[in-house]
This record gives structure tokens, sequence and C-alpha cells, in this order.
């Protein structure tokens, strides 16, 4: 299946909390910066992207726990950080208890990678 298809279907049953992410990220209501959601790059989809910022979100389920699984996400992990992109992690159960947590630590890289101007900060 090509990349964008695949991505597409993962759109298509997105679970709780992709869903919930989304609804914080979409639409650059996070501090105007636009992500895409499950966006295909080099043989991976990446839950959610920031081009600007090169950063990687991912949400994990517990299948994330799994050795298997676990060294399949080391090894995207550094392939990603040759392309220069940062991915945050955090598990699904974290992201239900700790919304304003996981919410800062995006914004605080995002900041970090692609720091935004406060308006008339240049004059």
């Amino acid at each position: 299946m090509p990349d964008s298809q695949r991505a597409r279907a993962l759109r298509k049953k997105s679970t709780w909390a992709e869903k919930l992410m989304w609804r914080w990220l979409r639409d650059r209501k996070f501090g105007s910066y636009r992500f895409r959601r499950q966006h295909p790059l080099g043989g991976y989809n990446l839950d959610f992207f920031c081009e600007e910022a090169r950063l990687a979100v991912e949400l994990d389920g517990s299948g994330h726990g799994f050795p298997l699984r676990q060294a399949h996400d080391v090894e995207r992990d550094k392939y990603l950080t040759t392309l220069g992109i940062k991915t945050l992690r955090f598990w699904n159960h974290q992201l239900k208890r700790e919304q304003q947590f996981v919410r800062d630590i995006i914004f605080r890289t995002l900041e970090e990678r692609a720091p935004r101007l406060e308006p008339g900060a240049d004059e």
C-alpha cells in the first residue's frame, strides 16, 4: 500500500488519544504551529509532525511496551534524528492523566526548535 493510502487509513482509525491530541494541534491552534497527522516519511508514519520545528509527537499504547516494538521505535527514532527531527513520545495513559504536562512539554519543545516572535517584539 502506498504511503499516502496507509496514512489515510490510519487517520480513519484514530485512537482516542490521537483524536484528543489532534483536537489540540489541528488548524494551528497550538501556538499557531502547523501539524500534520499520520505524516508519511521514509517508510514510517509519524503520528503528528511539525515541519517548521522538525518535531514528531508519538502516542504509544500498550503495544509499544513489547521488546520488538520498542526496538522498532528506537530504530525509527534514530532514523528521524539523522533527518534533524526530534521525537517526543507519550504513553496514552499519560495523555489521559497529565494533559497539561504533555501540552507544556510539546509547546516548550516547539518554542526551543522554532521560536515565535511576540507581536511587536521586532519594534
